[in-house]
């Protein structure tokens, strides 16, 4: 649950999203080997719940850092802020709002709120309801945002598509589950697109590219938080994808389908094994069996096992190892091997050691 509520956390991100970005972005044989047979071609790479906004940080690579002339403007003073609540206009409030936020100047973004609230009165074109709602979402009112859309009937077609991209966006970022469900349910009848073709922003990096992630397990998101974890995990089993983005989807759903018997699990399982090893993803292959293994079931501790030799994974086989009294030997082993972040190959290798303090000095007694 503390996953997915930090993930769906991450949908109030949508913020920094202007309206053009709301528009909907269409995107485009099992091997016979078991998965712990082939032979990894390296150590393992961790592994990533999240193959829509994972595959696109890939593609994009880690943002630049910031330059001088990029970093955000100093606050606005106080007449400069009367200002803009007084005559600005939209894209003036938008900033004045980022700002806000940014800084955590919370009487700020209530007096932005209030004014964005009559700053366009009803009736206004969809251009200016979305634009108007989009900024409220920037000044952390997405109950506000819901309140402007709804002064809007939309049009059937590319106008109704538009607003309730908004509408869902507005509802995740007020964590309301059954709204946002109902606006992608909606979302899907409309556009004649199937949820797995629509792909939703999540968040803006600082580079501009865009982080986004497939409606369908968005609306599979929504589901488990309004405690219907087995309807959200059968959603995604409907909707089998190949490859590493496959694999990762049907691991998904096995987590929400706890409550299901352990064989159709495990069959789950199987099938995104061999999608996962295919795919080269030896990281997802140990999660995967470990998650299988813990059906409870001894064939896939055993595969585990021979799959931790075949990385280099001594946490993994020692994980696995330590609850076997026989293999005490083994396990002493394996611990000695578990080397420190600080020796030759871990992550702080190239860290500077951190300075010791000296002993404290024992004076003598007058």
């Amino acid at each position: 649950m503390l996953k997915v509520l930090g993930t769906l956390a991450a949908l109030a991100a949508l913020t920094v999203m202007r309206p053009a970005a709301a528009r909907p972005t269409a995107t485009a044989p099992v091997p016979a080997m078991a998965a712990d047979e082939r032979t990894p071609a390296g150590p393992a790479a961790p592994a990533s719940s999240h193959p829509d906004s994972d595959s696109e940080a890939a593609a994009n690579g880690s943002p630049e850092p910031p330059t001088a002339s990029e970093e955000a403007p100093p606050l606005l003073s106080e007449e400069a802020f009367a200002a803009v609540l007084r005559d600005g206009d939209l894209e003036q409030i938008d900033a004045a709002c980022r700002q806000s936020a940014a800084a955590d100047q919370v009487e700020r973004l209530r007096q932005l709120q209030q004014r964005l609230l009559t700053l366009h009165p009803a009736p206004q074109p969809l251009e200016v309801v979305l634009a108007n709602a989009d900024v409220l979402l920037s000044c952390r009112a997405p109950s506000e945002a819901m309140d402007v859309l709804n002064r809007y009937g939309p049009a059937a077609g590319a106008e109704r598509v538009q607003w309730l991209q908004l509408q869902w966006r507005a509802a995740s970022a007020g964590l309301d589950h059954r709204r946002a469900a109902l606006a992608l349910e909606r979302l899907q009848q409309e556009s004649g697109t199937r949820l797995d073709g629509i792909a939703l922003p999540l968040q803006r990096r600082e580079d501009g590219s865009v982080i986004s992630r497939s409606a369908l397990e968005l609306l599979a998101l929504h589901l488990e938080s309004r405690g219907f974890p087995r309807i959200a995990g059968e959603l995604l089993v409907g909707a089998r994808l190949g490859g590493l983005a496959g694999a990762q989807r049907l691991q998904q759903a096995v987590a929400l389908l706890a409550d299901v018997p352990a064989p159709q699990r495990e069959a789950l399982l199987e099938a995104a094994l061999d999608q996962a090893a295919a795919a080269g993803a030896w990281g997802l292959v140990a999660e995967l069996l470990d998650t299988q293994a813990a059906l409870p079931s001894e064939r896939a501790v055993e595969r585990r096992l021979r799959l931790s030799g075949r990385i280099d994974d001594s946490y993994g086989e020692w994980r696995w190892r330590r609850e076997d009294p026989t293999a005490a030997p083994r396990t002493r082993q394996l611990e000695i091997r578990l080397r420190s972040p600080r020796d030759p190959g871990g992550h702080a290798a190239d860290l500077p050691v951190p300075p010791t303090d000296p002993p404290p000095t024992t004076l003598p007694a007058p």
